[in-house]
């Protein structure tokens, strides 16, 4: 180990944590409806398998696409050969337009400021490095997606602050919870750089409003400091209130041009609006020249293939085929989105209302031996193990308070939701007859012991009844 790097041999990974941890025991024991039905059910990922069909469709009618064709002649040759990390000026273009698409129009994009990435993880970890120095902080509100631990973190060197949000406040960013943040990180000595959210939320399934975007332009105005919009989620949200973007908010501010406007950056991918991560197709919206320019230096080390581009710029070019996916894509999210709601609810659960994404956040506090992570982490093994779900814990997502859990809803069949809307019933209804057996015979044990103490009162007083006679 000593021949290694600090950085190969130092466990700062995040692989340790128990939203991956919970993927490993998982795979260990993997349910498949046929060759292991009792195994674990994959309710830990966070992937769109809904419309697979409408992707599939499109393929089938369009095979010049896939077999890398123009006007029915092969362009293989053209593709397979060197491309510069500018990326394809067709896919690019056909990006920014599927984002605005997304975003009701409402907001135009240029495709010379957009940097392609291999995923959104690479995007957040290139705009580390880009905006902050080893041992500068950034700003994320709780709970937050784990694996920022490891995007962020890891090889970068930068540190994270939590923004500490609460369920009295349905987990909204506040001035309060804000600024102390921002204290927090002066009394560690670190030099605060920006904030980073996810719009919508993961794991919360909540779009940001648009007081919470508000506040956050005011706040980084105030404090001199950069904003980074995860908005990978934007094109899921299935419910009101819509998705508001970031550059809606500051081009109704008429920040166009400002210095403000040059420290906002966008963070974007195909991976849960289109359904398709293992594409590795990420991007960075960055409005400061400076920022674009570093950050497309730095995407040599993480490209997405020429092939990869020309398919989607083909596929994203039928505004005919966008329109109608995006439309029936967040129909399905909603229908499947009520399935998982009702489900739960009929097993006594609740959950924080939501709009967005591909989970919900769930409430099983009252599921808790006590109000502690020690009894989250005795629910969840008992979850994992007994029940055979993998669903990811509020302390993996730094949530303040014990007893909520991510639960995902779009990377499985109908029926594999249903079974396991049964177990988690079956789980709780048998809980609380233990729960309700234990406090009769508390109860009994109690009544008991009353009885026990009248009869030894009873037989004393008649003692000393008979003494005083």
């Amino acid at each position: 180990m000593k021949m290694l790097s600090r950085k190969a041999t130092f466990n700062s990974h995040g692989q340790d944590s128990e939203y991956f941890l919970g993927w490993e025991e998982y795979e260990k024991n993997a349910y498949h409806e046929v060759e292991n039905p009792s195994g674990i059910i994959q309710m830990g990922l966070a992937e769109n398998q809904l419309s697979f069909d409408l992707l599939e469709s499109w393929l089938a009618q369009n095979p010049d696409a896939a077999g890398f064709k123009r006007d029915g002649e092969s362009i293989f040759r053209e593709l397979a050969l060197f491309q510069d990390y500018h990326g394809l000026p067709a896919f690019k273009k056909a990006l920014v337009e599927f984002m605005s698409e997304i975003r009701g129009n409402k907001v135009s994009f240029d495709q010379n400021k957009l940097v392609l990435t291999a995923g959104a993880t690479s995007a957040n970890e290139t705009l580390m490095f880009c905006l902050a120095n080893p041992g500068e902080a950034f700003l994320l509100p709780t709970p937050y997606y784990p694996g920022f631990d490891r995007d962020l973190k890891w090889r970068t060197g930068v540190e994270i602050v939590p923004i500490q949000c609460s369920s009295s406040h349905g987990f909204q960013i506040t001035e309060s919870a804000l600024e102390e943040a921002y204290q927090q990180a002066q009394k560690r000595s670190l030099k605060v750089k920006g904030v980073l959210i996810t719009n919508p939320s993961n794991p919360l399934g909540t779009t940001t409003s648009r007081d919470e975007l508000n506040l956050l332009v005011n706040f980084i105005t105030a404090k001199g400091i950069h904003l980074i919009s995860d908005e990978i989620y934007s094109g899921t949200v299935f419910d009101s209130p819509g998705f508001v973007s970031i550059m809606e908010v500051l081009m109704d501010r008429n920040y166009m041009n400002t210095e403000v406007w040059k420290r906002v950056h966008i963070v974007y991918s195909l991976s849960k609006d289109l359904g398709l991560p293992g594409f590795r197709v990420g991007a960075i919206y960055s409005n400061d020249v400076a920022v674009v320019s570093a950050a497309t230096k730095m995407s040599s080390f993480g490209l997405v293939s020429s092939q990869t581009q020309y398919l989607l710029s083909v596929m994203l070019s039928d505004k005919k085929f966008t329109k109608n996916y995006v439309s029936e894509n967040q129909k399905r999210l909603k229908q499947r989105h009520q399935m998982l709601i009702s489900g739960l609810q009929n097993a006594g659960i609740d959950c924080l209302k939501s709009n967005a994404g591909l989970f919900c956040w769930v409430d099983m506090r009252h599921l808790l031996s006590s109000n502690t992570f020690e009894a989250e982490m005795e629910l969840w093994k008992k979850i994992l193990y007994d029940v055979r779900l993998n669903i990811s814990p509020g302390s993996s997502c730094h949530c303040t308070e014990p007893g909520w859990f991510r639960v995902c809803f779009a990377n499985m069949s109908e029926d594999t939701l249903n079974l396991a809307l049964q177990r988690i019933k079956a789980f709780v209804d048998s809980s609380t007859t233990t729960n309700n057996n234990q406090s009769r015979h508390q109860s009994n044990k109690n009544q008991r012991r009353k009885s026990f103490t009248k009869w030894v009162f009873r037989l004393s007083f008649r003692d000393r009844e008979a003494s005083e006679r």
